[in-house]
C-alpha cells in the first residue's frame, strides 16, 4: 500500500513529538527517505510540472511544513540558512549539487553574512540531508528537479538575511 501524506506527517509529527532536537529530526530525515523510495508517493505529491515551492502540510502543533518543489530548469541559490529553523532536503528527482559553508560573519541590518565554500556534495534520488538551525548551505540544480523539503516552521514567514561567499586571498 502506496505511503499518504497524512501518514507520512504523522509519523513526523510523532517523531518531533517523541524526541525534541536532533535526534527527532533525524528520524524525520529518515521518513523522509522512505517516502522518497515510494514512487506512488513522489508522484501523487511531487509531480513533475508541480509548481517551485507547493505547502503540502503545515502542522498546527509543532509548526513544522512539508514542501514539495518542482524545478523545471536549472536554478542555484546563494548561501542561506533558515534562521532560526532547520530543514531536511530530499531528492525525489534529478540531482542537486549542494555546498555546505563555513559562517565567517553573520549577516545585519547594514551588510551580508560572509560565508566559506568548505565541501559540495551531490544529491540524487533518494537522499536526504538535515540541516540544523545555523547551518549555511547553497543548492545548485542544473536541470529539471524534485524535492521533498521539511521546515522546523514556515520560512515564508521569517525573514533572512543575506551571505555572501567569500574566497581565500592569494598571499
Amino acid at each position: 500500500m502506496a505511503l499518504t501524506l497524512e501518514d507520512f506527517t504523522t509519523r513526523c509529527h510523532a517523531a518531533l513529538k517523541d524526541k525534541p532536537g536532533p535526534e527527532g529530526r533525524e528520524a524525520v530525515c529518515a521518513l523522509v527517505r522512505d517516502a522518497l523510495q515510494d514512487v506512488d508517493f513522489v508522484a501523487t505529491y511531487i509531480p513533475a510540472g508541480g509548481p517551485e515551492r507547493h505547502v503540502l502540510f503545515e502542522d498546527p502543533e509543532l509548526g513544522f511544513t512539508v514542501l514539495a518543489h518542482a524545478y523545471g530548469d536549472a536554478k542555484t541559490s546563494p548561501p542561506h540558512d533558515h534562521g532560526p529553523s532547520w530543514a531536511i532536503y530530499g531528492q525525489a528527482a534529478g540531482e542537486t549539487v549542494m555546498t555546505d559553508f563555513e559562517c565567517l560573519a553573520r549577516p545585519d541590518a547594514m551588510k551580508a553574512g560572509k560565508a566559506k565554500r568548505l565541501r559540495d556534495y551531490t544529491m540524487r534520488p533518494g537522499d536526504a540531508y538535515l540541516y540544523e538551525p545555523g547551518a549555511l548551505h547553497a543548492p545548485r540544480r542544473d536541470g529539471p528537479t524534485r524535492l521533498l523539503r521539511i521546515e522546523g516552521v514556515n520560512m515564508e514567514r521569517v525573514k533572512r538575511l543575506p551571505y555572501v561567499e567569500v574566497t581565500a586571498q592569494p598571499a
